[in-house]
Order: C-alpha cells, then structure tokens, then sequence
C-alpha cells in the first residue's frame, strides 16, 4: 500500500520524509551537545523518522531485507526515544536512554543516506560501484565514527529542563 500514489510518487514522498528527518535530527542533536531542547523540533525529528520506517514498510516487499531489517530496529530505538522523553521526561537514567536511542535512529537514517548516496549519485557510484569499495566502507566507518565521539559527548553534555 503506498497511499494511493504511484511507486515514484511515493518514492519521492519518502525521501522528502527522510530528509527533513535528517536535517531535524542534525539539530536536535547539536542542541544535545549545547545542551539546549526545543521541544517542537524534537516532536518533528522524532515524527518525521518515525514515519521514514512506517513508508519503508509501504514499499512492496517481497523478501526480508536489510532495509527492513533497519526499519524494524530503528523503531524499537525511536520507541524507547519517545518513553524516555515523554513518559520518563529524561529522569535518571531515561535521559541518555533517549540520547542514545534518538541518535541511533538518526545513524541509521544517516547511514541509508550514505547508501542511497552512493547508488544514486553518478560521481559516488563510480568510486562504489558496488557498495563494497574502500570509498564507501571509509564513508561509513567516518559516519560511524562521528556519531560515537558526538554521541558520546551528548550522553555527557546533554541536560535539559525543558522536557
């Protein structure tokens, strides 16, 4: 079921979901690091990637694969995310469950980009043709990276009042 649109249509409608929970998630989490919260641009981070795993699972399916593997546990984390924020509000030990959780969830969108990036874009899918090559494993393991040392300090920096 893909919401009465064609398969491009709602292909586009997908990516456009992803992005803008990319993007949000960027900020949330450099206000995570300077310790700041807006709760209006965490409800939208948290919603539109939660939405980017519900359309995954609209697309026609026709074994088990690693996307779906990736929508399954993004959102289990984005659950425990949303707990921890609106039922725990961050208290004790809810606080870096829903950092970690919020920023796994938006590793693994960042890491479909990186992905997707590499098959679409003429100039990436020469160096990758086949998403095995060195540039794309050193584009992972850099993305991987950046997201343990920042989410590390996160976990460290992030206090709030405002949740």
């Amino acid at each position: 079921m893909m919401l009465g649109l064609s398969l491009s249509a709602f292909t586009t409608l997908h990516v456009i979901i992803s992005l803008v929970a990319i993007a949000a998630g960027l900020v949330v989490f450099y206000q995570m690091l300077n310790s700041q919260f807006s709760p209006p641009l965490t409800l939208l981070f948290l919603a539109m990637t939660i939405l980017t795993s519900v359309t995954g699972f609209m697309f026609p399916i026709a074994a088990f694969t690693p996307a779906i593997g990736f929508g399954i546990v993004s959102l289990v984390a984005l659950a425990l995310s949303v707990y921890a924020l609106y039922s725990r509000h961050l208290a004790g030990a809810w606080r870096w469950i829903y950092v970690v959780t919020a920023l796994f969830a938006l590793y693994l969108n960042v890491f479909v980009l990186v992905v997707q990036a590499f098959q679409k874009i003429p100039a990436l899918n020469a160096l990758a043709p086949n998403g095995s090559e060195p540039p794309f494993a050193i584009a992972q393991v850099v993305v991987l990276l950046a997201f343990l040392y920042f989410g590390y300090r996160a976990v460290k920096t992030f206090r709030t009042r405002g949740a």
